[in-house]
């Protein structure tokens, strides 16, 4: 009986520990899921749309360099996770893949809604995502023009919307808007993504004052000619006065970067680039269309009356 009374006490004591080793190890898991939520919480969250390549690449390279964690959006998956896994492994920092195609608002919604309930808020919104179009109004096709608009207008706003919104409410955010310096312009064959970029402009100046008093700034980058990809792709004429015109992207970037941590309005990197945007103001109309119309090869008459538009999306 005794050697019963002391097995079952064995028995109880195993049975206890057991359930001690139990619990405590459910309150670990408990204590490092909270962790982690918290962690992603209170980190300074960059999100980057198109970041498979061009700008967004080179943006989501420096602020990894800035050891931020980063959102990395775009539709081309294996190049975002080629780029994520360099990035962790380079800079040791959080980074979140995101295959959507922006020319879908509801994809624009849905994206939102899957960081916040990951708890993922954004501190800096990167709106670069893009699509280009070079080629005479009228012989392009409709749905080529309609396509542009949707990403470079549409959703850009769409993105901006959803994600200002969290900013105001928490008291603090930034956002950058990438247009282009034809935004200060009206240039023959490239009309459409001119006005565009127009639209980019004018609403980032709007939302700048908008929205600085409630403790969010935006700023527009508005780049001239770069090697990004971009123009290639777009079987882009490069004449000579762009390619002196031309800069890199990382430059490009850094200032845009700078510009927004400064809380300026806009940026037109390089001085060639200031240059340019300064005789567009100080010249009649005619004469720096005309004159920009040369500088972009629009002038060239050989392609006036094709049917192909040449389109690029990054």
């Amino acid at each position: 009986m005794a050697i019963i009374r002391s097995a079952r006490l064995t028995l109880r004591r195993e049975h206890g520990m057991s359930s001690n080793q139990k619990g405590a190890d459910e309150s670990s898991a408990q204590m490092k899921q909270q962790v982690n939520i918290t962690t992603l919480n209170n980190q300074s969250w960059v999100l980057v749309t198109g970041a498979s390549s061009g700008f967004g690449e080179e943006f989501a390279r420096q602020y990894a360099a800035q050891g931020r964690p980063l959102v990395l959006v775009a539709r081309r998956f294996e190049k975002l996770q080629t780029l994520a896994t360099d990035l962790r492994e380079r800079y040791r920092v959080d980074v979140v893949v995101e295959q959507v195609d922006l020319s879908n608002v509801a994809a624009v919604i849905q994206l939102h809604h899957r960081l916040r309930e990951r708890g993922i808020a954004i501190d800096i919104l990167i709106n670069n995502a893009g699509h280009g179009l070079q080629g005479t109004f009228v012989d392009g096709t409709l749905d080529a023009a309609l396509a542009m608009l949707q990403l470079d207008v549409v959703s850009l706003t769409a993105v901006t919307h959803v994600f200002a919104q969290d900013m105001r409410t928490r008291g603090r955010g930034k956002i950058l808007l990438v247009a282009s310096f034809l935004a200060y312009l009206g240039v023959e064959k490239f009309a459409v993504y001119a006005a565009a970029k127009a639209y980019v402009l004018r609403l980032g100046e709007a939302l700048h004052r908008e929205l600085k008093r409630d403790g969010v700034t935006v700023t527009v980058l508005c780049p001239g000619m770069s090697d990004t990809g971009f123009a290639t792709a777009a079987q882009q004429k490069i004449t000579p006065a762009l390619k002196l015109l031309m800069m890199q992207p990382a430059p490009v970037v850094r200032a845009g970067i700078r510009a927004l941590q400064a809380r300026r309005i806009s940026v037109v990197p390089g001085w060639a680039n200031k240059a340019t945007v300064m005789f567009t103001r100080t010249t009649p109309r005619w004469l720096h269309q005309a004159v920009f119309a040369r500088i972009m090869g629009a002038t060239d008459r050989g392609d006036a009356h094709s049917a192909s538009v040449k389109v690029a999306r990054r």
